[in-house]
């Protein structure tokens, strides 16, 4: 068709500068792709087995992950709540530590290892902290602390 034939060329024409033989760029994206994956198995002590495959480095199986946590205020109760997601961990193996406006949050069960700290936005009672932890989900309940108004009311006579 007419209109792929144009298009083709100029696409050519305007993208010859970018892609010219000599360039640095070009050289290197043709001669390495960049590719990684991995694959799974279970092996003969029932134990699984990470075989890592490709050119580009990747983050090994004992890294640390960073959990998604959600925060969820709810101002009519007069709570805070963090929802962080951390499948594979045992409930004694996690660590929440709340300290200078900060809710760190860790755990360590094998292969798995989770670390994050939140900045905390809000004034909270750090004495009235909760915590629970229930298939995979970590919910962490912070009371927030009423602000009163600095300042006082004069009355005029």
């Amino acid at each position: 068709m007419w209109f792929d034939n144009q298009f083709d060329q100029m696409f050519r024409r305007l993208s010859g500068q970018f892609f010219d033989e000599d360039d640095v760029f070009e050289r290197t994206w043709r001669s390495e792709p960049y590719f990684y994956g991995y694959t799974m198995t279970i092996g003969n002590d029932g134990k699984p087995v990470v075989r890592q495959y490709g050119n580009v480095p990747s983050l090994a199986v004992s890294d640390v992950r960073e959990p998604f946590v959600d925060e969820v205020v709810d101002k009519d109760n007069k709570h805070l709540k963090l929802v962080a997601e951390m499948p594979g961990v045992d409930k004694k193996d996690i660590k929440v530590t709340i300290e200078k406006g900060h809710a760190e949050i860790s755990a360590e069960h094998g292969e798995r290892k989770y670390r994050t700290r939140i900045p905390i936005k809000y004034k909270i009672d750090e004495n009235s902290t909760k915590a629970t932890y229930a298939n995979g989900i970590l919910e962490v309940t912070l009371g927030l602390i009423e602000e009163k108004p600095k300042g006082k009311t004069v009355t005029v006579d």
